[in-house]
């Protein structure tokens, strides 16, 4: 069986692996004034944290439309016996609906191909781990049921803590969640957010008042959930590189990593956290 697999721009995921599993990546949109941007096509982070600085207003963002589903499903479906679209939570993004609805659409034009949509209650590389590990079953041979068993398992066991510089950007863009309680402290806490594996909502951890603590707070997060288990972990930035390599070296000194990477938000991440954020996404093997 032949399965293709569908996320979207918000995964973060390393141009190896999207080539190594053929994935096809949605971009989410971004919008500065009267110009969109493809999230990752046409703007890079570079490009958006200056145009960012320039802008009086906080740009926006948009899903795929179910319209753009449907072609990418047809597409597919010339070579593939499933298809499973793994998104950012439904919580942070219509995405889902709009996937959800292309699926529904496209049944009677596609009745020899299954298609399974699944919401990951989150988002970047945390996603981007969702979706890679899916795909290496998918490729080893496992069955629409078995892949899809992969991702809902990935799902209740990646973590995703971050410390930002603000609350502004989420709740201008109206992604704050149940952090919203916090709104009224955006100059004088660095928040420690996370997303909630059971919700998908953006969550409050703790307000520090400063961004070392708030990293540091992330820190003993991760340790009292991995111990001294071997760890996937990814460190996330958004416009902080500097910060985020700190980051990276104290944790490959300090836990046992199968793998450690770092990289930067896309810029419709971005226009969510606004820059400064420092994050880490970690998941643990099963058998430790």
């Amino acid at each position: 069986m032949t399965i293709a697999i569908i996320t979207d721009s918000s995964a973060c995921l390393p141009t190896e692996v999207v080539e190594e599993y053929g994935i096809t990546v949605m971009p989410l949109n971004l919008i500065f004034g009267d110009k969109t941007y493809k999230d990752g096509i046409d703007i890079n982070p570079t490009q958006f944290y200056a145009l960012l600085r320039q802008s009086e207003t906080i740009p926006t963002t948009s899903a795929p439309s179910a319209g753009d589903f449907i072609n990418v499903y047809r597409r597919l479906a010339q070579n593939a016996d499933g298809i499973i679209c793994i998104l950012i939570s439904s919580k942070l993004s219509a995405s889902y609906e709009a996937a959800i609805q292309a699926k529904d659409l496209a049944k009677e034009g596609l009745p020899g191909t299954s298609i399974g949509v699944i919401d990951s209650r989150t988002t970047t590389n945390a996603l981007g781990f969702i979706v890679r590990e899916t795909a290496h079953a998918a490729a080893k041979g496992s069955s629409m049921d078995e892949a899809i068993a992969v991702a809902h398992d990935m799902i209740e066991r990646v973590r995703f803590f971050a410390a930002l510089d603000t609350l502004k950007y989420l709740a201008k863009g109206g992604r704050i969640g149940r952090a919203a309680a916090w709104s009224g402290n955006l100059l004088r806490i660095k928040p420690v957010l996370t997303i909630s594996n059971d919700t998908g909502e953006v969550v409050g951890v703790d307000r520090p008042r400063t961004k070392s603590r708030a990293i540091e707070r992330v820190i003993d997060i991760m340790r009292g959930e991995v111990g001294k288990n071997p760890v996937h972990v990814a460190v996330v930035h958004a416009n902080a590189s500097a910060e985020a390599q700190h980051l990276r070296d104290k944790i490959a000194d300090s836990f046992k990593c199968l793998e450690i990477s770092v990289g930067e938000f896309t810029p419709v991440m971005g226009t969510h956290t606004g820059p400064g954020l420092v994050g880490l996404i970690f998941y643990t093997e099963k058998d430790t």
